[in-house]
């Protein structure tokens, strides 16, 4: 029981991290003038990418220093949930020799 919770969870972080990095890509587009923002459904899609990753990348740009305009906060939360991902496969795999 506890291993399938922790493989849900591990899912869960794993799409988080692709949810963060294309909302990365997507801001990359939008600075060079790649996307239309014009577009009402491209605008809402990138406010709802914006709304889910905000709550990431806050706390992490509290304690970052400004770097001039580059973010670094995906690529830190990216690593740390990463290590919280292959933490819990040790627990998981702990929890399915038992």
């Amino acid at each position: 029981m506890v291993a399938e919770l922790l493989g849900i969870v591990i899912l869960l972080i794993n799409i988080m991290i692709w949810v963060i990095i294309a909302q990365a890509v997507f801001s990359w587009l939008v600075a060079f003038n790649v996307i239309n923002t014009y577009n009402e459904g491209m605008r809402q899609f990138l406010y709802l990418l914006q709304r889910i990753t905000d709550p990431f990348y806050k706390p992490v740009r509290a304690i970052m220093p400004d770097f001039g305009g580059i973010d670094f906060s995906p690529i830190v939360v990216i690593l740390l949930l990463h290590l919280l991902a292959r933490f819990l496969m040790s627990m998981q795999l702990q929890a399915v020799a038992l």
